[in-house]
């Protein structure tokens, strides 16, 4: 079935390619901008990033979707807003994160989950403040984590392959982290440490799906009697097609159960891995070939 479409040319189309994801890395990026501009609001921060309050009670009961809706429910109705996540922690363990709480918000949390389930505040209950210094630690500590492996990987490609492939795959990679943080701002996603690990999970995918395409290039450089490197790149998608669209889909049916069926913490993690692993196979397939034939005009000289 691939085969019908082997006429498709990716590098001559690469303009159309670079205005879809202009359009949907606009909103990451100006986001980002506006961000560390002094911006607030565009991003849904976490008290990972921003500091604040979280409860820990030990419950009674078995500890599942249900009992975390309902503690949800009940923190609203004591302090009139909602919390930032409810979740699991361990069988019987309810964990509530929130932004900065009075000290008559933290009784009133502490009250309403007590009297529901009949705990003893004394031996049942803790609460703990995360300042924000602690945030701007978490979020230096992020982005250095994000550079190291984005220059480690420029290091990388550019030994194997090119300077040009790696500042190609460099450009796909920044591109999946940008239609990421779009889809954090417009579905309101909370921005906490699993961002994090979902983007440097994304980050290993996408370059291991372009280091496929480059490495068909490479044999092809070497095997195809042409010297025109847009034909060499079609050729090279094309051959590394099938691979690229099984892997994708078996590695995305995984995380929609995940989506579908995980509570609300691992709901948030697997949404934006469903949309990185998607994002990665368009930019390893339209994106860092086509980009790579651009930097190189399309021609190559063939020893």
């Amino acid at each position: 079935m691939i085969d019908k479409f082997r006429g498709f040319s990716f590098t001559k189309h690469f303009k159309r390619f670079g205005v879809i994801s202009i359009l949907f890395i606009s909103v990451g990026l100006v986001s980002l901008i506006l961000t560390l501009c002094g911006v607030q609001g565009l991003f849904n921060f976490d008290i990972d990033f921003v500091g604040g309050t979280t409860f820990e009670f030990r419950l009674p009961v078995t500890v599942d979707k249900a009992v975390t809706d309902e503690a949800a429910s009940l923190y609203t109705e004591a302090i009139g807003k909602a919390p930032s996540s409810v979740t699991s922690s361990g069988e019987n363990g309810l964990r509530i994160k929130a932004l900065e709480l009075s000290d008559d918000e933290v009784e009133a949390v502490r009250d309403a989950i007590a009297s529901k389930y009949g705990l003893n505040v004394e031996n049942d209950y803790q609460v703990e403040r995360v300042s924000a210094s602690v945030g701007r630690d978490l979020t230096k500590a992020a982005f250095t984590a994000s550079l190291v492996a984005v220059a480690l990987i420029l290091v990388y490609i550019g030994f194997r392959f090119e300077f040009k492939s790696g500042i190609a795959a460099v450009c796909a990679l920044v591109h999946d982290l940008l239609v990421m943080l779009s889809f954090y701002v417009i579905f309101r996603i909370p921005f906490n440490i699993n961002f994090i690990a979902a983007a440097l999970t994304i980050l290993g995918y996408s370059i291991n799906a372009t280091i496929v395409v480059f490495d068909r290039v490479r044999e092809n450089r070497k095997n195809m009697n042409t010297g025109n490197f847009a034909e060499i790149v079609d050729t090279s998608i094309w051959d590394t097609m099938t691979r690229s669209i099984n892997t994708t889909i078996t590695t995305l049916i995984v995380m929609l159960m995940l989506l579908i069926l995980g509570v609300s913490s691992i709901r948030n993690f697997a949404l934006p891995i469903c949309i990185g692993i998607i994002c990665g196979c368009y930019s390893s397939v339209c994106i860092s070939g086509p980009l790579w034939n651009k930097m190189n005009h399309g021609r190559v000289h063939k020893a």
